[in-house]
């Protein structure tokens, strides 16, 4: 649902369905009033992306348990305290992300990078790291692999243990920030995420992580924009909170926003290329007709110089 677009700003109000999972929570905050809302937890979410013929694909995966990025979104996490430990990389310095992010405080700057990157590699096995500043590293599928992701991911080894031991660093120039998004005042639970925009590095291949992936796999952004009005990813991913539901029942306007700016582009290299001011968004809650709705303003320009798809 949208409402009028101010052609001054070209800013564009919009109503995001609510997903039925939320709808209690909602109900209490507007039923006993405003409160204090829910401490937000930072974290950083990386949106993967890769050219195909049919347009440019974007990693998905099922995230269970209400998790404040979406039933279906992008490879993402909460900061945890090593990833504020000093950590080798090829790329922009602290002083510059920390200009890039518009946050003075590095060692938080340091923390959102290094999670960004840690959760990557997580939940689908893309590291973005090398032996210099050049390189990549390359074939993250093996068995060896998948025990040093799983440590990670039980804490038993810190991100920097796992590239001292192998001679690497990460590439934090293979990143570009896209956008901030706090989680609405209602919520049980809540966010503060930088989300980051990547290339999938060439011989490397996304997988889930064993005994933890339910649901993930490659779409197409401009197919999903194309079909959010229907079930159709969300009965592909076939979850109690997914099954029978459109894109925004399942998933955050974070998450549809990016897939709409993605569809857009004209390719990988454009949509990474793309100069943005990196906005911060804080989805409000509305009632309209006795429904929920969430609340967002955001831009209508397209990406990559692709043509705008409104929705």
């Amino acid at each position: 649902m949208t409402k009028p677009r101010n052609p001054s700003t070209g800013l564009l109000r919009r109503l995001f369905d609510l997903p039925p999972g939320q709808n209690d929570a909602a109900e209490n905050w507007v039923s006993f009033g405003s409160r204090t809302p829910r401490a937000a937890r930072r974290a950083s979410s990386v949106v993967l992306i890769r050219d195909t013929p049919n347009g440019v694909e974007t990693y998905l995966g099922y995230r269970p348990g209400g998790s404040p990025l979406g039933s279906v979104a992008f490879p993402g996490g909460s900061l945890e305290n090593d990833d504020e430990a000093e950590i080798p990389w090829y790329g922009p310095s602290l002083s510059e992300w920390s200009k890039r992010l518009g946050i003075l405080d590095q060692r938080l700057v340091r923390a959102h990078i290094v999670c960004a990157i840690r959760e990557l590699f997580e939940e689908s096995g893309v590291l973005l790291a090398g032996t210099d500043e050049l390189s990549v590293v390359e074939n993250c599928d093996s068995e060896d692999w998948m025990a040093v992701r799983e440590a990670v991911a039980g804490q038993d080894k810190t991100l920097s243990d796992v590239l001292i031991k192998r001679g690497l660093r990460l590439r934090t120039d293979l990143l570009r920030p896209l956008s901030h998004w706090i989680s609405p005042n209602f919520a049980l639970r809540r966010f503060d995420t930088r989300y980051f925009a990547a290339a999938l590095p060439v011989r490397q291949e996304p997988s889930l992580l064993r005994g933890k992936g339910v649901w993930a796999g490659w779409k197409v952004a401009s197919e999903v924009i194309e079909q959010r009005a229907t079930t159709a990813l969300g009965d592909e991913v076939n979850e109690p909170d997914t099954r029978g539901l459109p894109l925004s029942m399942e998933t955050t306007p974070a998450v549809e926003v990016i897939l709409e700016k993605i569809a857009s582009a004209r390719g990988t290299v454009a949509y990474l290329s793309v100069r943005r001011e990196l906005k911060s968004y804080h989805p409000e809650l509305v009632q309209v007709g006795g429904k929920f709705y969430l609340d967002v303003t955001t831009t209508t320009a397209a990406e990559g110089g692709g043509k705008g798809r409104g929705r």
